[in-house]
């Protein structure tokens, strides 16, 4: 390149300006030498080159400029940060490329030139500063004023095709390299108006009038079309379907193919595979078996829907043509087939640019330009919009096709929470369209054309977007607020291509089942497509390769032969074996037969004994997901399930073992959702504990325990740790005592890992185990388990921390178990020093990041509950308690986030529970009073006030409210509380309201029954001030709990009344007492409650 570079210094320096001739044939050279070489230019000489090319422009006559910016185009290429100086002369205000790409520019070619180096400035290049804001703003505009122009007749078709081309690098260079964000609403809206004119550009058959702007808005926006002429030979293929065909404008009605020229006709003559009504590919006829005849191939026919049977006998193939076949004679071909090829590559650059456009805007706003993008359901009479399915649709390049689609599913992606409004289950009658029946209609029309596409599609990489594009859409549509149907759909017809002869387009396919099977799981519609016998839409479909089934159906007797037969276990029933289950694990433990394809070669995989990499990683991921939201389907083959992720984590590709522990861990996962207490799987349809022990006997005497020990891998390491905290306690408890100890062993080792997320893992996995109750009345493994978990909790990395407070909370949440069950003797055994330690290392624990604080807290007011009046008494306690308290008075009045501070609170009604603390005599006791009462008047967050009035209702002694100051504060707080309690900026919290409520009329006549008669006249005076008030919120808490009694939540009927009655018979005898010294009277105000209650009550159930 040195050679290179000096040779042209040399013909510069031999060159005067004035020779312009050779001027022209030099720049020539610098640009032939420099693109067919590739040569990087140095510093030095660049400067050179540079300065001889401006002033050449300064001072040439114009017919050299041409060839002088395209050897300038050259030099810039990739070396804009070394142009900095120069930047001035070419693109400032009066900048040579700025007056030479101006719209008024007369000279084409010359224009394109400029354009073109203006496009290599703006490439960004990896670590070095980009161009500043004001260049980039004036390159923005000329790029933006290139595409808005429009051509005019004396131009060439090519040079204007090259002119946008160059502009649309420039802008996609804009939005990669200057990272730059669309903010403004006319700088969005007129760059989406070009890129839609310049992504139909030469499309054939359709002409569209764009907009300089597009706007945001909710409604659909149409375009007006102009009909365009048809070429004569189009007219002469198609003259046999008449009059049909007059009332498409522009782009075709629903399901019509072959207008745009894109498809060979091979058989004129047969009217019938013309007739439009034929090829209306309503997805809605299409039932579960849609294709008609077995021997039409998926890849090149567009399916007709079963009953069209008089179509099968000549079917000929309906292929797209390719950019070089047409129906233009010889003649013309050439000139005809290298515009459209030009035309092509500026649909492409379009669309590239609106990929990194896309990048570049923020979703919320990009989502207000839906509708000019995607599809709508068309009205009636009214042609359909044209939008990004028509070039997937009707483009005659395979490579734009993959383009539109990208640019789909770029849109698709992260649009969960825009298409939640969609709703279309209700019939609307309205006089006007509701935008939830816009969206859901929008939502229908994508899955109507995508399925279109995918039958028409003959190129497997457009073939692979289409379906990656369906798996993006899938993933974020709310089906559950749609009618059923769009599932099945997309379901039969994804089917064949799992048998593809191009392996991307079979994984890929895999992809879109996973998304069917994980989408708001379960669905009822999906339930029934696993429920249905795997032949449907199979057998009679085009492209089925039959081996892929057959091996399939032998999979029930191929995996058990191979180990030792297993029955289906009790209380699995499962009428017909899944199809997709099945389908799945053939594909990862079978061999495959034959090659299937040129793309294999790509994944060269165990000798190749089985189905490439890709695919098998994909069929774990589909299990993985049918397993985590279908488990009942997935249970009949439990202990199957258990081989096969036992054979792939025997396996030496440690991503195949990695997927197999995840498929390990979904099958505990889905066990233990089942025996949770709140579980709706009746007990007779759980897998029985009796396979659990067998299933997890075989994985603790198969792979996993060596994977935990010896893997190089910590990803995989960390997924066998997630998996072994998946077994069931009921399980745990029968497995054989060596393999019990072999769990625990092999956890406690992994604490040590030097990998922080191995280590977070295995603190995790500690933390399941000490809740286990075989294990939690162990004191030496609760000690080991202590140690192990605090050691972690000094861990420099935060996730370990975090995962260890969680444990902490667990383990001391063991504690206060072990205690209620076991009494003194547990509390005798457990070490008081490792009780120490676990206090101040909580308290330490309690001032790190949220995620470990809200934890620690809960181990704090665990750990307080726990001890002992000999601990307290201990002074080498006294200073750790006294911190531990202040630690958690000050993270319920911090402003960390609610998780933190409701933990908190929880932790303090924990500390309140322990007789033994000196509540209400030590000063922190004010402290901790004071903190709760501030909270449950103010804090923003519902649930958090609601726990600190349940903290405030526990002490169950006057003694521990203290004076009465302090406790008629409390008082007057919960009643400023109750009245507040329907206050709150954010709607979300109201929900929250009557839960509080309860939670505040609980504490009032808690406190009412505990009060003393120095403590009365406060009290009255709030009954006197707001005694209507309180009466309202009394009445309704004791109405509600009626309610509750009939809604069958399992409250004692006369419970709220009885605490009533008892506050008031507590109060009556104090105001006896007190008879003449005061005229307190609120039992008497509590009497008229309890009667008013009564009587409404009454009336109620007359």
């Amino acid at each position: 390149s040195q050679d290179v570079c000096a040779l042209l210094v040399q013909a510069c320096q031999l060159v005067h300006l004035d020779q312009e001739h050779l001027v022209s044939k030099v720049c020539q050279l610098i640009h032939h030498l420099l693109n067919r070489f590739q040569v990087m230019v140095d510093e030095q000489n660049l400067n050179f080159l540079l300065s001889y090319c401006i002033s050449a422009l300064k001072q040439c006559s114009s017919w050299t400029h041409v060839e002088i910016l395209q050897a300038l185009a050259a030099l810039v290429y990739n070396n804009g940060p070394k142009c900095q100086k120069y930047l001035p002369d070419l693109l400032g205000k009066t900048g040579l490329l700025v007056q030479f790409s101006d719209s008024t520019q007369p000279d084409v070619e010359l224009r394109r030139a400029a354009v073109r180096s203006m496009a290599n400035l703006c490439l960004s290049v990896p670590g070095q500063p980009y161009l500043d804001e004001s260049y980039r703003s004036i390159c923005f505009q000329t790029f933006l004023s290139v595409l808005q122009s429009s051509k005019t007749s004396d131009v060439d078709d090519i040079t204007f095709c090259m002119l946008l081309q160059n502009a649309l690098k420039g802008i996609q260079s804009l939005l990669n390299g200057g990272k730059m964000k669309l903010m403004q609403t006319d700088q969005i809206g007129s760059l989406l108006a070009v890129l839609k004119k310049c992504m139909f550009h030469g499309l054939p058959g359709l002409s569209i009038e764009v907009p300089a702007a597009l706007y945001p808005a909710p409604l659909p926006q149409y375009d007006k079309r102009s009909p365009v002429k048809q070429e004569q030979s189009e007219l002469a293929a198609f003259k046999q379907t008449g009059n049909r065909r007059k009332k498409s404008k522009g782009k075709q009605k629903k399901g019509e193919f072959g207008e745009e020229g894109r498809e060979d006709l091979g058989d004129a003559g047969n009217e019938s595979v013309l007739g439009a009504d034929m090829l209306k590919l309503h997805l809605g006829d299409v039932q579960s078996s849609p294709y008609s005849d077995p021997r039409t191939r998926a890849s090149d026919v567009a399916y007709v829907p079963a009953g069209k049977d008089r179509l099968s006998s000549h079917c000929t193939s309906w292929k797209r043509i390719s950019s070089s076949e047409s129906e233009y004679s010889d003649a013309e071909g050439g000139i005809q087939s290298k515009m459209r090829s030009y035309q092509a590559n500026v649909r492409q650059g379009a669309l590239a640019c609106f990929l990194s456009a896309i990048k570049s805007i923020e979703k919320r706003v990009l989502y207000g330009y839906w509708s000019a993008f995607v599809p709508d359901a068309p009205g009636i009479g009214s042609p359909q919009s044209v939008s990004l399915m028509t070039i997937a649709l009707k483009d005659p390049s395979p490579k734009t096709r993959a383009c539109a689609l990208q640019v789909l599913s770029a849109i698709l992606e992260g649009s969960k929470q825009f298409l939640s409004v969609a709703e279309d289950a209700n019939d609307h009658k309205r006089a006007f369209t509701p935008f939830s029946v816009t969206i859901a209609s929008s939502i229908r029309e994508l899955h109507r054309c995508l399925l279109l596409a995918l039958v028409a599609e003959s190129s497997s990489q457009t073939l692979t977007q289409i379906v990656k594009c369906l798996a993006n859409l899938v993933s974020n549509a709310p089906y559950s607020r749609l009618k059923p149907g769009l599932l099945t759909r997309v379901w039969n017809q994804i089917k064949p291509y799992i048998c593809h002869k191009d392996v991307n387009v079979r994984v890929s396919s895999l992809t879109l089942l996973g998304a069917i099977v994980s989408v708001q799981a379960p669905l009822p519609e999906v339930q029934l497509l696993l429920q249905q016998p795997s032949s449907s839409g199979l057998n009679n479909s085009g492209s089925a390769t039959p081996h892929r089934f057959n091996a399939s159906e032998q999979w029930r007797k191929a995996v058990p032969s191979e180990e030792e037969p297993t029955d289906n276990p009790a209380g699995c029933t499962s009428s017909e074996p899944c199809w997709l289950l099945r389908l799945c694990v053939s594909i990862v433990v079978l061999p495959r037969e034959d090659s299937c394809s040129d793309s294999d070669a790509n994944f060269p995989s165990l000798s190749s004994v089985y189905e490439p990499c890709p695919l098998r990683l994909e069929s774990l991921q589909v299990l993985a997901l049918l397993v985590k939201g279908y488990f009942s389907m997935a249970q009949s083959y439990f202990l199957e399930l258990g081989e096969v992720a036992c054979r792939c984590m025997e396996e030496m590709d440690p991503s195949i073992q990695l997927h197999g522990a995840k498929l390990l861990e979904e099958l505990g996962t889905g066990v233990l959702q089942q025996y949770k207490p709140d579980s709706a799987v009746a007990p007779d349809q759980r897998v029985p504990v009796s396979v659990v022990v067998t299933f997890w006997t075989v994985i603790l005497n198969g792979p996993l325990p060596g994977t935990l020990q010896n893997s190089p891998h910590a990803t995989l390491q960390t997924s066998a740790c997630d998996a072994l905290s998946s077994i069931l306690p009921e399980a745990f408890s029968s497995l054989q005592n060596d393999q019990q100890i072999l769990c625990v062993t092999l956890l406690l080792g992994l604490n040590h890992s030097e990998n922080p997320l191995v280590k977070a893992a295995a603190a995790r996995a500690l933390g399941v185990y000490i809740l286990f109750p075989c294990l939690r009345q162990d004191v030496m493994f609760v000690a080991d388990t202590a140690n192990a978990i605090l050691n972690s909790l000094h861990d420099k990395s935060p996730n370990v921390r975090a995962k260890a407070a969680w444990s902490l909370g667990n383990l001391t949440d063991t504690l206060i178990i072990n205690m209620e069950t076991m009494g003194q003797s547990f509390q005798e055994e457990f070490s008081d020093l490792l009780l120490l330690k676990m206090l101040r290392s909580a308290t330490e624990a309690s001032k790190d990041r949220d995620k470990v604080k809200s934890n620690a807290v809960r181990a704090l007011g665990n750990v307080l509950h726990f001890l002992q009046p000999y601990h307290i008494a201990n002074p080498r306690f006294r200073e750790a308690i006294e911190e531990s308290l202040q630690a958690l008075i000050s993270t319920v009045q911090s402003e960390a986030t609610m998780k933190v501070r409701w933990n908190a609170c929880y932790a303090l009604g924990n500390v309140f529970k322990n007789p033994a603390l000196p509540l209400g005599e030590a000063p922190w006791t004010t402290q901790a009073y004071s903190a709760l009462s501030s909270v449950v008047k103010s804090c923003k967050n519902f649930k958090v006030r609601i726990k600190s009035a349940m903290a405030l209702s526990i002490p169950s002694k006057r003694e521990c409210y203290g004076s009465a100051e302090q406790f008629c504060q409390i008082w007057s707080a919960l009643v400023v509380a109750l009245q507040k309690s329907e206050d709150t900026e954010d709607f979300l919290e109201f929900k929250y309201s009557a839960s509080l409520r309860t939670q505040i009329c609980q504490a009032l006549l808690h406190l009412l029954s505990l009060a003393k008669s120095t403590d009365l006249p406060v009290i009255w005076e709030t009954i006197t001030e707001h005694g209507n008030a309180i009466k309202s919120y009394v009445l309704q808490y004791l109405k509600s709990g009626v309610e509750e009694n009939e809604a069958g939540v399992q409250t004692d009927l006369c419970e709220r009344e009885r605490v009533l009655k008892g506050a008031i018979e507590h109060l009556g005898g104090i105001e006896k007492q007190l008879e003449g010294k005061a005229r307190v009277r609120v039992s008497v105000y509590l009497e008229d409650v309890l009667t008013n209650h009564a009587s409404a009550t009454e009336l109620t159930e007359a």
